[in-house]
């Protein structure tokens, strides 16, 4: 069976013994090195006797030839044409079903597991999608049965890490990318994301792949760490006034933070937000972000500003990326050195974005396994510290 390499099914006189499996597939006689499709099953066998650990074997085996013709679809019709690759994310899910199947068929005595880094990731079908720019949908999937909020605490912000494979090199290279969604964390058993379709290209493609998902199609993503606003991740109720400053997509996070808010009764804390785009067009969540003020008269503050040439003539709207004045105009004021307001400043945007308005964000040194350092906030700079913010009161995603 070519493509495919196993160890040796362990003695049975071993308690803990395991049995690893690997299947590597690849482009004729070569497996994959980059991103290959490799499913674990490891099982502890309590003294089983040599006839259940070999038929246990045929099982997995089975169950293995199955997992072949998805990776054989996967290569000879995803392949052929990129506007394909949204179909990818479905056999990759079936796959990994497979992969359940196969450590389920085996004695309930024994412990296994699909130990692949892209088999744990879990996937999320989609059940709605609708337009939110000429350029962007806001797509909703559903959580995995059993699951009722997509974070661990339904009052913290969530972010997923996307997964998807490249179509532009013969490794097929798991690219990842961070969405925010912009339902609120108590949502149950659903999310909702923004995404923005950017054209394919060799090292990108995420955004275009999740906006050409259809209904029942599935995202691969993994649920990231809560993160941490100057030493806590808590938004609700710990600042008396926030201000928050979008570019483009950058809104996503921020839309999350607003519904924290908004939709505690007991929380009082305003809200000011300044979201900056090109041209009218490419104002994202506008009619959302409209509505929460209408609906939060008192407590919801909403600007915007278009960057663009030619802007009309009836528009009532800021012009301009921003300046130290428009700061002053639209946003809380800083914190009060008597300590008796707060006020803490989010900026979300591309990174010459966040960098103009509050200078670049650092990175720790690279972890032990070769990922990114955690991210480190880094001075003040820009247009805020122009503003006579200081960096306590601000935060930079």
């Amino acid at each position: 069976m070519r493509g495919l390499t196993h160890s040796k099914i362990p003695r049975a006189t071993a308690r803990h013994a395991t049995t690893m499996t690997t299947i590597a597939f690849g482009h004729g006689e070569r497996a994959r090195t980059a991103a290959p499709l490799r499913i674990a099953i490891i099982r502890n066998h309590h003294h089983q006797d040599c006839i259940g650990a070999a038929r246990s074997y045929v099982d997995i085996v089975i169950s293995h030839i199955y997992l072949m013709l998805f990776v054989k679809a996967h290569r000879t019709i995803l392949r052929r044409s990129t506007r394909n690759v949204c179909l990818r994310s479905t056999i990759w899910a079936a796959a990994s079903v497979l992969c359940n199947v196969a450590t389920a068929v085996n004695a309930p005595t024994s412990t296994q597991s699909c130990n692949s880094s892209s088999m744990a990731v879990p996937s999320y079908p989609l059940v709605a999608k609708w337009r939110q720019s000429h350029d962007s949908w806001v797509l909703r999937f559903a959580l995995p049965t059993g699951r009722k909020y997509l974070g661990n605490d339904p009052s913290l912000p969530t972010c997923i890490s996307v997964h998807h494979n490249s179509s532009f090199d013969e490794d097929d290279k798991l690219l990842k990318k961070s969405y925010s969604p912009v339902s609120h964390p108590a949502a149950e058993g659903i999310f909702d994301l923004l995404v923005k379709s950017y054209t394919p290209i060799p090292g990108g493609g995420v955004g275009d792949a999740i906006c050409n998902l259809q209904p029942g199609q599935h995202l691969v993503g993994k649920l990231k760490s809560e993160r941490m606003v100057h030493g806590s991740p808590i938004i609700s109720k710990r600042w008396d006034r926030i201000g928050l400053v979008a570019g483009g997509t950058g809104v996503a996070p921020l839309v999350q933070i607003i519904r924290i808010v908004l939709d505690d009764p007991t929380d009082n804390t305003k809200i000011y937000m300044l979201s900056i785009n090109r041209y009218e067009k490419d104002i994202l969540m506008r009619d959302e972000l409209d509505k929460l003020a209408k609906d939060h008269p008192d407590q919801f503050f909403v600007k915007y500003s278009l960057t663009g040439e030619n802007v009309r003539k009836e528009w009532d709207g800021y012009t301009g990326r921003g300046s130290a004045d428009m700061a002053r105009q639209v946003l809380p004021p800083p914190s009060a050195k008597d300590g008796t307001q707060s006020t803490m400043i989010f900026v979300c945007g591309t990174d010459g974005f966040r960098d103009m308005w509050a200078g670049p964000v650092a990175r720790a040194p690279p972890k032990a396994d070769g990922s990114k350092g955690a991210k480190i906030q880094g001075p003040l700079l820009g247009v805020l510290k122009d503003a006579a913010y200081d960096a306590s009161d601000v935060f930079k995603y």
